[in-house]
């Protein structure tokens, strides 16, 4: 090509670009830059002050195990505002303590440390706690309800539609959350959103800023997901209306300005600014893909390196299993350790995406009729995930199914959004 019709192509990519940012376009920095400006978190303020509180009453009664409990709630509000893990690991030890003093026979500390489980992906161990709070009998409907969540997320689903039963009322806020919940498990998001949305009627009506903040960011994801991208978005600027220091709904933003506005720069201004006070290590991996989508492979070195630096910490236990895996099975030097976590996943958790982290090992691997044979009979027609599809579809065509392949390209193309724009790029391959 020669010099001047390059510029010429050149300058008419640069329209085209500009044209379709121009047409995404949707959201705004005066939209939500404030947020990203905030110094003072009252929250965590709060909850360090409450934190203390107890801590000194501690100190001087350290046989009044209800302070225990009270400790345990401020340490899991500062693992909420800062995502940092000691916080949570904290709060268990107390809530350990608190249930050894009663004789594991307390409904409400069986639960409690039952959601500390719950955040720490001890799915089993949650299970165990809930029984027992099933067998006291003490405040029942919420025990079944928290025994919903852990089923559906060991994959007993089964159990999870019967427990599901058990609570049902059908103006019930928390019964339309889990309702909703289900039918997204099924492949419904249209009833997923419809039930949520009614959940969200009771929310503003209760005016409880904290039920009114996790349906709205909740509603944010499953918009996004459905490709409502504008509604998502303002749902999300909903949250930060309650809680400007919402890591999770300012992180939802930078995820439409990277993956449907195609401005990774502005992506990151916001992860930064986020990290900063908020430590979680998937925010690293975010960061780490967006720098490959910029083609900054020194940058996209750097992120990945603090990703693993930070999951090295045993405290996180089974929280990043997900990731790891799917990352070690990237690296064939690391094939045996992507195998070893996807079998440990599919020991606490036999659930289709389990099951998709084994398969996706074989398939990195070079053993794509083993990844079949997995995939076939553990998630095939089980799970509607595009990120579990778009390895299905991989899988279908490396064995020569390649209509199967193709009939999952047209889906998964409806998901690109969800999956972002390197994935995007890897379904246009299939």
């Amino acid at each position: 090509m020669k010099p001047f019709k390059y510029i010429a192509f050149i300058c008419l990519l640069v329209v085209q670009v500009s044209c379709t940012k121009t047409s995404k376009q949707i959201t705004s920095t005066q939209d939500y830059n404030s947020t990203l400006e905030i110094t003072e978190n009252e929250k965590l303020e709060l909850a360090l002050a409450d934190f203390n509180f107890w801590d000194e009453k501690l100190q001087k009664t350290p046989n009044q195990f209800p302070y225990l409990a009270k400790a345990a709630a401020s340490q899991t509000q500062i693992f909420n505002s800062t995502g940092r893990i000691d916080a949570l690991i904290k709060a268990e030890n107390y809530l350990i303590e608190v249930n050894k003093s009663t004789n594991y026979e307390k409904s409400g500390y069986l639960k409690a440390l039952a959601r500390n489980y719950i955040s720490q992906h001890k799915f089993k161990a949650a299970l165990d706690l809930l029984k027992k709070a099933e067998a006291n009998g003490e405040g029942l409907k919420g025990t079944e309800k928290m025994l919903f969540d852990v089923c559906l997320e060991l994959g007993d689903y089964d159990s999870a539609k019967a427990y599901l039963e058990k609570i049902r009322k059908d103006e019930d806020f928390d019964y339309l959350i889990r309702l909703s919940k289900w039918s997204d498990h099924r492949g419904d998001l249209n009833a997923a959103i419809k039930y949520l949305e009614k959940a969200k009627v009771i929310a503003d009506l209760s005016n409880l800023p904290s039920k009114k903040q996790w349906v709205y960011t909740n509603l944010a994801d499953y918009y996004g997901h459905a490709g409502e991208i504008k509604t998502s978005y303002n749902y999300y600027l909903k949250a930060l209306d309650i809680d400007p220091n919402d890591a999770y709904a300012k992180k939802g933003i930078a995820w439409i300005v990277y993956s449907h506005e195609k401005n990774p720069n502005e992506a990151l201004r916001i992860l930064n600014r986020i990290s900063q006070n908020y430590k979680s290590p998937d925010i690293y991996l975010l960061k780490s893909e967006i720098a490959e989508f910029q083609g900054d492979l020194d940058a996209k070195i750097k992120y990945f390196n603090l990703y693993t630096m930070a999951v090295e910490n045993p405290k996180y236990g089974a929280m990043y299993n997900k990731y790891n895996a799917l990352l070690y099975a990237e690296d064939e030097k690391k094939t045996a350790d992507a195998l070893k976590i996807s079998l440990e996943e599919i020991e606490n958790r036999p659930t289709p995406a389990s099951y998709d982290l084994l398969a996706w090992t074989y398939f990195k691997s070079g053993d794509y009729k083993q990844a079949l044979k997995i995939a076939e009979t553990h998630v095939v027609g089980k799970t509607s995930e595009p990120d579990v599809l778009l390895h299905l579809s991989e899988i279908y065509k490396a064995n020569g199914k390649v209509e199967k392949a193709e009939e999952l390209k047209k889906e998964l193309l409806e998901s690109t959004f969800e999956l972002g724009p390197l994935a995007e790029q890897q379904i246009n391959r299939i």
